[in-house]
């Protein structure tokens, strides 16, 4: 379709031409001459029945000479362009228009009757013989006393008819063809405004098919056309950075399983091979369970976002009080906060605060931002959890005053395995999954989680969850 679309164009504008050529050449051609001759037999009539009732009743009526009429209808007929006469019923001609009346030796039209006209008051012929061209012939009759003394007979030639004709026809044919020429501009603006894009968003198509997704074009419309070709941008845009996505995916996935099994299989064949003597063993056998559990930390994390990510996935929502979960939460880092002499202060609104969750995995929620506050903190500093209501919605504030997020990477902290440089000497546990599996948690609830953060001053997670309305309230 794509190499015939033009063409198809192209043959429709010519077939169009033609046809528009065709159209006036034959039907508008007949019709023209059938109305010319139609308008002009009328026009002729109504000259001859005026003619009847005048100069032709006057010169039966003897009120005027023949040659006094003679003069009238010459000068009507050079009027007309016509020959005027008129004829007695047994086809002798008393007054031509053309020639002087020859009393002596007056001309008889052969077989002359009006009944040639048949039905209509006008027809088309030789009159009898009368010329060597064709002639549109109208009859008036004259009449006096309620009969018919004669007739006034006009003949135009059929020729003067044609060559108006051809007039109309040359005018038509003009028009025809500047039609057919500023037609042209529809031409010009499908190449410009349809095909030319089409090729553009076909050949990006062939590209992104053939697995060129970084390939960019631009289509410069504010159309349909314009937003198809940015939309297949995006598309591929977001294709391209979903595969560079994997790609990092699984190099990450590869890199943090290698590290501790290479680890572990470089102690095992050290102690195997003596290089580890057995009263180390202990100690290195200790090393080796602590990256398996690693390893199993890791696993579990990874099948746990899968998990997240599954369209469909079923809730075991239920109302808690948010207060006692944060609380709980808090009571597990007691022996990592005294350890770096960490503070946690808690803001809470009420003494409890009724939300609708699945509890265990807003825990986890909770779990991770304080475990990652906690980790990025600097030893005898604050960490601040706080709560407010908004509208229907509990916002859940975990802060810190540690090292910060780099300005480039916050848009990034929630990509699987992604670490800043800043965390990596501090992070040597993490799986660099924690935030993904948050951000999914909270997406599942169909709330939100944002972060604010300032290298070097601190950073500040938050996120919201549905409060249960009291009934008693409203």
């Amino acid at each position: 379709m794509k190499k015939t679309l033009f063409l198809k164009f192209i043959l429709a504008y010519v077939i169009f031409g033609c046809f528009g050529f065709l159209v006036v050449a034959t039907f508008s051609s007949s019709l023209i001459d059938q109305r010319i001759k139609s308008e002009t037999a009328q026009s002729l009539y109504s000259e001859a029945s005026m003619i009847s009732q005048t100069y032709a009743s006057d010169l039966y009526n003897n009120a005027i000479t023949i040659e006094s009429a003679y003069n009238q209808l010459r000068a009507i007929g050079t009027y007309l362009s016509s020959s005027i006469w008129i004829v007695n019923p047994s086809g002798t001609v008393l007054v031509n228009s053309e020639t002087l009346p020859d009393l002596g030796n007056p001309k008889i039209v052969a077989e002359f009757t009006p009944s040639v006209t048949e039905d209509s008051y006008y027809t088309t012929g030789d009159f009898f013989g009368e010329f060597t061209e064709e002639m549109l012939i109208v009859f008036s009759p004259i009449t006096s006393n309620y009969k018919i003394k004669g007739y006034v007979v006009i003949m135009k030639p059929m020729q003067d008819l044609k060559q108006q004709s051809n007039s109309y026809l040359t005018i038509m044919y003009i028009t025809l063809v500047l039609l057919v020429l500023l037609s042209l501009i529809i031409l010009i603006f499908f190449t410009e405004i349809i095909y030319i894009p089409l090729k553009k968003i076909i050949y990006a198509t062939e590209q992104y098919a053939d697995g060129n997704m970084h390939y960019e074009f631009s289509v410069d419309t504010n159309d349909e056309m314009g937003y198809l070709a940015g939309s297949l941008n995006y598309m591929a845009s977001e294709i391209a950075r979903s595969e560079d996505n994997q790609k990092k995916f699984v190099a990450n996935v590869s890199h943090d399983f290698r590290s501790p099994l290479t680890s572990i299989r470089g102690y095992l064949e050290a102690m195997l091979d003596g290089t580890i003597p057995p009263q180390l063993h202990e100690k290195y056998l200790n090393i080796v369970l602590n990256e398996t559990d690693r390893l199993t930390k890791l696993t579990n994390s990874l099948l746990q976002l899968n998990n997240l990510n599954t369209k469909g996935m079923l809730l075991e929502k239920s109302e808690f009080d948010m207060n006692t979960v944060i609380r709980d939460t808090v009571a597990t880092f007691e022996g990592l906060c005294e350890k770096k002499n960490i503070r946690i202060s808690l803001t809470l609104v009420g003494e409890t605060m009724t939300v609708i969750g699945d509890m265990s995995k807003i825990q986890q929620v909770l779990y991770n931002l304080i475990d990652n506050a906690i980790k990025f903190s600097h030893n005898n500093s604050v960490i601040t959890i706080e709560t407010r209501e908004k509208k229907s919605k509990l916002c859940v504030s975990v802060k810190d005053t540690g090292i910060g997020i780099p300005k480039e990477s916050l848009k990034l902290i929630f990509d699987r395995f992604y670490k800043t440089d800043l965390s990596r000497g501090k992070d040597k546990k993490g799986t660099g999954l924690g935030l993904s599996i948050t951000k999914e948690i909270i997406h599942s609830h169909g709330e939100n989680i944002n972060v604010i953060s300032t290298e070097g001053v601190g950073t500040e997670f938050i996120f919201t969850i549905p409060i249960v309305e009291d009934d008693d309230e409203e």
